[in-house]
């Protein structure tokens, strides 16, 4: 009896396995490539060696580009569809498995695949649409919302809608820490201001996904050095930082003030950042304004902790222990 159930269920894996293969050959044909599109975006975290497969194939990663760049003039003017967004969301997250594999990684980024998305984090339109689009690029430069999937009668459209409920236990790690081919790659791009621009101007969602990233750069030494070389960087993500604090004194979300915290925790690192951000560190952070917000976090409550602490440790004070002015 154990053996017939092993045996049918190796007949259906097979019969699975024949599926993604034509549904790999479909994506040439613009034909059948929308349905095979929807059809793997479904499978690929059930099927473990699906990015070799894709990177292998000939042809299909060039149909992936070409569907991303098909949507190009649609994004300026703003025209861009429901329809068009599911689309292509559906084959950025082929990209985005083919980002995150192991065997797969260091070839995407050597072929600069992901600056063929960068003109999507460039738009500003506020519409479901563009925002599933921003999403869903963002997932591919980072880690991915690797659980927000998982429910396989719902389109990936759907899915990012349901993101801004399932947040807490969809988003996970974007960026490792220990991947310095991948810092080092978007270190030569465009990726830090345009995770600042939507940092400052997108959902709440897209703010802390774009804060996350910047978080992990910042993480890595590298990162860090890259940032705090000139005042003109240090500079920019402090103001945008800043601005965020504000914002969110008028509108609190523990999870995006979490990220913020440990950017300038972070920053508070470099001994250059260290002594400007004692002058620009926002009040919000020094006093209680965020007290009812973290009550229940205990992680942010000792990062912020920290960060004040670093940043009175080594201070030139008066008599009466006021700090004074630098020279």
């Amino acid at each position: 009896m154990l053996a017939t159930g092993a045996a049918v269920t190796t007949a259906l894996a097979q019969v699975d396995r024949e599926k993604i293969y034509q549904w790999i050959n479909e994506l040439s044909s613009p034909e059948t490539r929308e349905n095979a599109l929807l059809e793997l975006s479904k499978k690929r975290e059930s099927v473990p060696d699906l990015a070799p497969m894709l990177w292998h194939s000939c042809g299909t990663i060039a149909a992936l580009l070409q569907e991303i760049v098909n949507i190009y003039p649609s994004i300026n003017p703003p025209t861009l569809t429901a329809h068009q967004s599911n689309r292509v969301c559906n084959a950025l997250a082929l990209l985005q498995c083919v980002a995150s594999h192991p065997e797969t990684r260091s070839a995407f980024l050597a072929a600069h695949i992901p600056l063929f998305l960068y003109p999507f984090l460039h738009t500003v339109s506020k519409t479901r649409p563009f925002e599933y689009l921003r999403l869903t690029s963002l997932g591919v430069i980072g880690k991915k919302f690797h659980r927000l999937f998982k429910k396989k009668k719902k389109s990936l459209t759907a899915h990012l809608f349901d993101a801004y409920s399932m947040y807490p236990t969809c988003l996970g790690a974007l960026v490792k820490t220990d991947e310095q081919e991948v810092i080092n790659f978007l270190l030569t791009t465009e990726i830090i201001p345009l995770c600042l621009r939507i940092m400052e101007s997108g959902s709440e969602l897209s703010k802390t996904v774009a804060t996350f990233i910047l978080q992990k750069i910042l993480l890595d030494d590298t990162g860090l050095a890259y940032i705090c070389q000139t005042y003109e960087r240090f500079s920019h993500v402090a103001m945008i930082l800043g601005k965020m604090v504000l914002q969110l004194s008028k509108e609190p979300s523990a999870r995006l003030l979490k990220h913020v915290v440990r950017c300038y925790l972070r920053l508070s690192d470099n001994s250059r950042a260290r002594e400007a951000l004692r002058q620009c560190l926002p009040d919000q952070l020094k006093d209680t304004t965020f007290a009812q917000v973290l009550k229940d976090d205990t992680t942010t409550k000792r990062w912020l902790a920290q960060l004040v602490k670093n940043l009175q440790e080594g201070q030139v004070t008066d008599p009466r222990g006021i700090p004074l002015p630098s020279q």
